[in-house]
């Protein structure tokens, strides 16, 4: 009988429990092959949007100020995933990190830490766009290499109805002027099931004309956000809408690697061309090449978007454990992860985590 993603669960604590990771150890491997080396730190839960697939329009419960990492305690974990555990890159999401007024000191501490290759780990950004106009000149500084900004529709009406806040000017603003200051911007969108056909073209527009790469992200079940799998545009609807509405798609031939993305060449009708790609975790899910590994606002490490349990590392921050100790959990963490998510699987379990406290 094939384990539940819950069952492999299980098994991987029992594991973990008679192997016990050894604390000079390098690297954060799983039971199946897969090895970690792309670090999500969620600096924060809030956001200043209210987007209807990631939180309730109000009475949203925050994480209290004193349950929060300190920049030292993030950095620390941090330094430990680049230099003890073979961490190459690190992003930074929330919630809506740019609400934390220290994300450039974090930027400037991680690109400071070495890799084995004595090369700065990557160090990369995933906002809403809004306030990043301000913020763009200290991040570059700072020694940020790329953003990711996230925009499901460039229609002001559809935006202020998916965010419920009337800001796609600013968001635009935020991009233009990422590009301006030379950083790599890639579009992060998640279609809807009512305006997608609508959506998809404008937003292929606006990126072809910008020289953006745009992702398309299917919408998934994180934190009881009203998730159905009728309300899911597929990868396959949206390959349908892009080629109905006049573009050429070649599928990259570049390996995908660990990329959660599947890449094609695109050409309009008038001779732009650009990167599209979609992330289908539902539909295509890649988890056999996942390399995550994800550090939550309030210190809890997870080994899946969709782990239904994660590592108290908060606890051992704040009762002075050592590195060795840190290591030892986070390892321990990585080797429970399931050999699939199971989101589209009879008896998937959502963990209740929202996705503003999780870090997308």
């Amino acid at each position: 009988m094939t384990p539940t993603p819950a069952a492999e669960q299980e098994d991987g604590e029992a594991m973990s429990t008679m192997i016990g990771p050894r604390p000079n150890h390098r690297g954060l491997p799983d039971r199946f092959g897969r090895v970690a080396t792309d670090l999500r730190v969620s600096v924060t839960d809030r956001c200043n949007l209210r987007c209807t697939y990631c939180m309730p329009a109000q009475g949203m419960d925050w994480l209290p100020r004193r349950d929060l990492l300190t920049d030292a305690e993030i950095i620390r974990v941090i330094g430990i995933g680049v230099k003890r555990l073979g961490i190459t890159k690190v992003r930074f999401t929330g919630g809506e990190p740019l609400l934390r007024p220290s994300l450039e000191h974090l930027v400037s501490a991680t690109v400071d830490f070495r890799c084995a290759d004595d090369k700065p780990p990557v160090a990369a950004l995933t906002t809403n766009g809004i306030g990043l106009d301000k913020r763009v000149a200290g991040l570059v500084n700072a020694g940020l290499d790329q953003v990711n900004v996230s925009l499901d529709t460039v229609d002001p009406e559809r935006f202020t109805t998916i965010s419920r806040r009337n800001r796609l000017s600013q968001v635009v603003t935020g991009i233009d002027t990422a590009l301006a200051a030379g950083l790599p911007v890639k579009i992060n969108a998640v279609p809807q099931i009512h305006s997608y056909h609508s959506d998809v073209p404008q937003l292929l527009n606006f990126c072809l004309d910008r020289g953006l790469e745009l992702r398309f992200i299917e919408f998934m079940p994180i934190g009881a956000n009203g998730w159905r799998r009728d309300a899911t545009v597929s990868a396959d609807d949206i390959l349908g809408v892009v080629q109905d509405s006049g573009f050429i798609l070649t599928e990259d031939t570049k390996p995908r690697g660990s990329t959660p993305a599947q890449c094609w060449r695109v050409r309009s009708a008038d001779g732009r061309t650009g990167r599209v790609g979609i992330i289908a975790s539902v539909t295509r899910p890649f988890c056999e090449h996942c390399s995550r590994t994800r550090l939550t606002a309030d210190g809890q490490i997870r080994n899946c978007l969709f782990a239904i349990r994660e590592a108290d590392l908060r606890s051992v921050l704040r009762s002075g454990g050592s590195d060795d100790e840190i290591v030892a959990v986070w390892q321990g963490e990585m080797l429970r992860k399931s050999a699939q998510h199971g989101v589209d699987a009879e008896g998937f379990a959502d963990s209740g985590r929202r996705m503003s406290a999780i870090g997308g």
